[in-house]
This record gives structure tokens, C-alpha cells and sequence, in this order.
């Protein structure tokens, strides 16, 4: 199971940007899908999760309130909604079907996407 991000960049201090995350050769729509990211020189860290059932949603405290989870299914597509970025949510977000007891990544690691947070 891999699924690919997309949508990094370059954004300001207080920006957003929205990442989107797709499978490729399965559908997505019956696993939980998890957002992380490895910031250089750091280890990868979960940043989110939203289930498949009911949609329940699970937030880090770090972006809690500023980063929202979604999922199209219709679409086949979750995404991660960055708002009031800050330089330290720099790094490559990764996203990846997750077990929801321990909220882990399961299969293996898609491409990232790189999101810059600097002026």
C-alpha cells in the first residue's frame, strides 16, 4: 500500500497550502489515512489522521487548530489543509494508510512533498 503527496512549495510565515494525497493501482477509501513529516536532521513525526469509517479526525498538538484532514472519496483523495504556517512546519510530508489503533503508517513510504515555510 503507498499513496503519493503532492502540493508542496515555497509559502511565507502565516501562509497555507493544501496537500493532496492519492493511491496508485488501489483505492484508498477503506483505509485511515495518516499525514507525517521528517523535517531535516529529524525524525518523522505524524502530524494527522483521519479514518476511513466515520471520518474521525486526530491532530498533533503542534498543528492543532491551524492543519485540517479531509478525505474526498468520491475522489479517491485526502488532504491536509496548512494554515498559519510557521518556519518549524518545514520539512517532507508524507502521507500513508495507517493502522488507527496506533495510529502507525502501514506499507511503504510514497514520495513526499516539500513544504518550505520562509521568508
Amino acid at each position: 500500500v503507498q499513496l503519493q503527496a503532492s502540493g508542496g512549495g515555497l509559502v511565507q510565515p502565516g501562509g497555507s497550502l493544501r496537500l493532496s494525497c492519492a493511491a496508485s493501482g488501489f483505492t484508498s477509501d477503506y483505509y485511515n489515512i495518516g499525514w507525517f513529516r521528517q523535517a531535516p536532521g529529524k525524525a518523522r513525526e505524524r502530524v494527522s489522521c483521519i479514518s476511513s469509517d466515520d471520518g474521525t479526525t486526530y491532530y498533533e498538538e503542534s498543528v492543532k487548530g491551524r492543519f485540517t484532514i479531509s478525505r474526498d472519496n468520491a475522489k479517491h483523495t485526502a488532504y491536509l489543509q496548512m494554515n498559519s504556517l510557521r518556519p518549524e512546519d518545514t520539512a517532507v510530508y508524507y502521507c500513508a494508510a495507517v493502522n488507527w489503533a496506533t495510529m502507525t503508517a502501514l506499507g511503504s513510504w510514497g514520495q513526499g512533498t516539500l513544504v518550505t515555510v520562509s521568508s
